[in-house]
């Protein structure tokens, strides 16, 4: 019989989710209407079988009092996104991820339905208590709409990784040719594409879809990504744009020249408009595609959607990107994290910095790197101190391994601003990993 062990990321947000619920009441709160609703589906989530929807961990961290912007809140984030990681890339993780996006999806749009409805039934109503009945029944459904729309774009997100790394992989040459049952045809080995001929450049596409893009994807330059450090690697993969650049590449460098704020203001304003018509439609797979596209584009645009998204009253559209920028490469991640900062906007470039943490330490050295390079040495500072406050001391052992001269002195900066424990914590691991004289 083979046993399926989880991973060790999957158990550590179990065991913190259980935490969690220990502080809580199971009759009351948020918490207690989902034990009610579905009390299995919770267990599963608390054995590891099962990931939590991100919606319902805001809302057992609200039935706990803690900010959304608190420390722990910044340490589940870290968590859940490791454990999503690693949940989604099991045996069958993306037909799972693809079959429960369509159900969420088919819920929304009962939900939808639902409140149309009741918003017909309400407005008809002629005594009070049937229009006191009709407003609970419509919040409720509107609260299962708007949570339906959040999964849907959280698994669409997720989907997309999976899929991202499938592709990424390569095909060990045991499976390249698969033995021929003779009605099936062979699998095709994958393999880098030749490079293609030169093409004669096509005009640019056009239109509040494509309002980020400064070429078309002929003309468009790969992302710079900076050198990691000694002991480092550039991460690969569809997902991070073919990074992994030699030092030919010439370091850290912008992604993008500066953008003209009249120009950034008019796609901005294009691009929410096409948002808004998205979601009105009820097409929130191509609004979250088109929330991703922005991050193709120049970061020196950002700051200009973010003020036009909060200005329509579409906040958790930013959120959204913020939450995806988090797995940017390395150089762009750096980038995006600048153009924020330069821009005013220390807040989100803080948020982007802490979702950041849970990405493999050697791209947190590589993205580390990229901040110095730009002067960036308060954003570099941010991100090690969210490191430190949410990864194991030994996480950041191994991440000093990556430059040891240059950040085992900033780790234990970032170490002492957190608190005297972590810096104790800190140091016994440099001592293990013989960094401590570093």
């Amino acid at each position: 019989m083979t046993v399926y062990q989880l991973p060790v990321e999957v158990t550590a947000f179990a065991r913190w989710l259980t935490e969690l619920a220990g502080r809580l009441r199971p009759d009351a709160g948020w918490y207690g209407v989902f034990a009610a609703r579905d009390p299995e589906g919770l267990r599963a989530c608390f054995d590891g079988a099962e990931i939590l929807p991100w919606d319902v961990v805001e809302s057992l961290l609200q039935d706990a009092g803690e900010p959304a912007d608190g420390p722990l809140a910044d340490r589940a984030r870290a968590l859940y996104a490791a454990a999503a990681t690693a949940h989604d890339r099991r045996p069958g993780g993306a037909g799972a991820l693809a079959e429960r996006r369509d159900l969420m999806e088919r819920e929304r749009r009962y939900a939808e339905s639902r409140a149309r409805e009741l918003g017909e039934r309400l407005r008809a109503a002629t005594g009070e208590a049937e229009a006191a009945g009709l407003e609970n029944d419509l919040a409720w459904v509107r609260d299962d709409h708007a949570r339906a729309a959040a999964r849907v774009t959280e698994l669409t997100t997720r989907l997309a990784r999976v899929e991202g790394h499938a592709r990424a992989e390569p095909v060990p040459a045991a499976q390249a040719e698969p033995a021929a049952a003779p009605a099936r045809t062979q699998t095709p080995v994958r393999t880098p594409a030749p490079p293609a001929p030169a093409r004669p450049a096509r005009a640019r596409p056009r239109g509040a879809r494509y309002a980020w893009l400064e070429e078309s994807a002929e003309e468009r330059a790969p992302v710079a990504v900076p050198v990691l450090p000694t002991g480092g690697a550039a991460p690969r993969g569809a997902r991070f744009g073919g990074g992994g650049d030699s030092a030919e590449a010439g370091g850290p460098a912008r992604v993008a020249e500066a953008a003209d704020p009249a120009e950034a203001a008019r796609a901005a304003a294009n691009a929410v408009y096409a948002l808004q018509r998205l979601r009105a439609q009820g097409r929130s797979g191509e609004a979250h595609v088109l929330l991703c596209e922005a991050l193709n584009g120049p970061p020196d645009r950002l700051p200009a959607l973010a003020a036009e998204l909060h200005r329509a009253g579409l906040g958790a559209d930013w959120s959204t990107l913020l939450w995806e920028a988090a797995s940017l490469p390395p150089g762009r991640l750096a980038a995006v994290a600048g153009v924020l900062a330069d821009a005013g906007r220390a807040a989100d470039c803080d948020q982007l910095l802490r979702q950041g943490v849970a990405r493999p330490v050697e791209e947190l050295a590589g993205a580390c790197a990229a901040l110095h390079a730009e002067a960036h040495h308060r954003e570099a500072h941010a991100l090690l101190t969210a490191f430190v406050r949410v990864r194991a001391p030994e996480d950041a052992a191994r991440l000093a391994g990556a430059d040891p001269r240059g950040l085992v002195p900033q780790l234990l900066d970032a170490a002492r601003a957190v608190s005297a424990t972590r810096e104790r914590d800190l140091l016994h691991a440099l001592r293990v990993a013989g960094l401590a004289g570093a």
